[in-house]
């Protein structure tokens, strides 16, 4: 070996000792959530969802309401966020009593010009309860509804992609949901509805505006675009092309925000979407508590995530805490169901 071939060995042996030395204290740098820190939020956030769903309350201090009322709540028989409240207390082993299941069954609005997302909030919502969607049966009725089959029915086409996107996740919860004859929709062709509108930046909003910022919609999409399991390369590149602005939106904590006026105010809500659509991906669930997504990133998602539980287990800043509380424990669980090659989503 001359001398000029022993330098260049030397040269790129220096190079790789310092790539892998950077990458090293790269990783290292990032703050991550510890398993007894995600342990004990976790409990907290747990136990308060669990009070909640026994005093049937959307939080258990301050101005609540009722979490089913269809007194309250005439086109749904529930308040906004239920049905991600009870996958996230179905995703966490909670085991819902007979009393439980009766209380939806006797709020729950199902109507013949029933909305598309307020069908699949109540797919979601049966299934995790451990009823079957496909035939639910209304407190007091000896004949079911086919919920399934009635979402299928429903119209998406003036629906906003967090709607769509709840409807592909709906859908797509078992394998046991069949599609009738007469749909107006499939997966597939949902998935390329939502293709259609992403943004010039790559993302999603709720109201298609050019520009926007919008890592909740974003992050809705993404875990329904995994969830409908499209294989057409548009659909693909379109999740890849998402991923990748999902994490420029990560802020430099972690966390992941609402940006009005472009102004971002990082919240628990908007990270844990971010976490779903992170565990959804297998490629991407490193990120909710290994990787940084971007050179600044000083922790990751689920640390910024559990940093917004106080010690009574509500979620700071929430508008309600059956969203705050929910999505929390939703996100949670997600995770935990990713690192098992599993979906939150997906109840047999």
């Amino acid at each position: 070996m001359n001398q000029l071939t022993k330098n260049i060995l030397a040269s790129i042996s220096a190079v790789v000792m310092t790539v892998t030395l950077t990458a090293n204290a790269g990783a290292a740098s990032i703050h991550k959530a510890s398993t007894s820190t995600i342990h004990r939020r976790t409990a907290l956030t747990y136990t308060y969802a669990k009070k909640m769903l026994k005093e049937n309350k959307t939080g258990l201090s301050g101005k609540t309401s009722s979490i089913f009322s269809r007194k309250l709540y005439s086109e749904t028989g529930a308040s906004s966020g239920y049905s991600d409240f009870l996958l996230g207390l179905k995703g966490n082993h909670y085991q819902f009593t007979t009393g439980e299941k009766n209380l939806l069954r006797k709020n729950l609005v199902i109507k013949s010009n029933s909305t598309a997302a307020t069908l699949a909030n109540a797919v979601m919502a049966v299934q995790a309860m451990g009823m079957n969607a496909q035939n639910y049966k209304p407190y007091g009725h000896k004949t079911g509804i086919n919920l399934v089959s009635r979402l299928y029915r429903s119209s998406v086409a003036k629906q906003t992609a967090s709607s769509q996107a709840e409807t592909l996740i709906a859908v797509s919860m078992s394998n046991h949901f069949k599609r009738p004859s007469n749909a107006k929709f499939s997966k597939a062709s949902l998935s390329s509805r939502l293709v259609k509108v992403q943004l010039n930046n790559n993302g999603w909003t709720y109201n298609n505006a050019q520009g926007a910022k919008d890592a909740d919609t974003t992050s809705m999409v993404l875990t329904g675009l995994s969830r409908g399991k499209s294989a057409t390369g548009s659909v693909e590149s379109s999740i890849k092309k998402g991923q990748q602005f999902l994490y420029s939106l990560a802020q430099s904590n972690g966390a992941f925000g609402y940006t009005f006026n472009g102004k971002t105010t990082p919240n628990a809500n908007s990270t844990a979407e971010a976490i779903i659509a992170l565990a959804n991906g297998s490629s991407t669930k490193k990120y909710v508590n290994s990787t940084a997504m971007h050179a600044g990133q000083k922790a990751t998602p689920l640390y910024a995530m559990l940093t917004y539980v106080n010690k009574t287990g509500s979620i700071k800043n929430a508008t309600s805490q059956l969203y705050g509380v929910g999505q929390v424990n939703l996100a949670v669980a997600a995770y935990k169901a990713a690192l098992k090659g599993q979906s939150v989503y997906s109840i047999q």
